[in-house]
């Protein structure tokens, strides 16, 4: 019982369907095991489960959903994202960061690049191709953060751990 724990944001059901079908169609099907998602932090100790679960739910009880767009592409080198702006989402990242400050892998200390991976774990030229194609059709757009969810990480897909939903 001793998995890492990852947390996510929640994307509005069309932003998840849309991302989903980008990832189905270019991510390598022998390694698309999960939902397009969008990660706040790749691993948080087990033993954060109930003060986490505390945290997120006060992050989102009753709170209105924070603003966020789509503001581009990124080049992951061996694949494609699309780059999520939320300041609101940055700022409760933020506040968990202080409140887990002395527990987080150095992956999560870092700084924070919000997006959703599309493509990954291609040849570098591949990802470029892509990047070229969806840059041509790709417009700034809106995107619901319906809420946040925190995961089990047992080395296969994600088991649920929590999910909580902004007003």
């Amino acid at each position: 019982m001793n998995a890492p724990i990852i947390v996510t944001a929640v994307l509005g059901r069309s932003e998840q369907a849309a991302l989903d079908a980008l990832r189905r169609e270019h991510y390598p099907p022998e390694r698309n095991v999960l939902p397009a998602h969008l990660t706040l932090f790749h691993h948080l100790p087990p033993s954060v489960e109930d003060e986490l679960k505390r945290r997120l739910s006060e992050a989102t009880r009753g709170v209105r959903a924070p603003a966020a767009k789509a503001a581009g592409l990124m080049s992951l080198g061996r694949g494609v994202a699309v780059k999520i702006e939320s300041p609101g989402l940055a700022a409760i990242r933020r506040e968990l960061c202080e409140a887990f400050a002395g527990l987080l892998m150095p992956q999560d200390a870092g700084g924070w690049r919000p997006h959703v991976t599309i493509q990954n774990k291609v040849a570098p030229s591949m990802a470029k191709l892509l990047m070229a194609a969806l840059t041509k059709e790709f417009r700034p757009r809106e995107v619901e953060i319906a809420g946040l969810a925190s995961w089990w990480y047992r080395g296969g897909p994600w088991e649920p751990l929590s999910r909580h939903m902004f007003a």
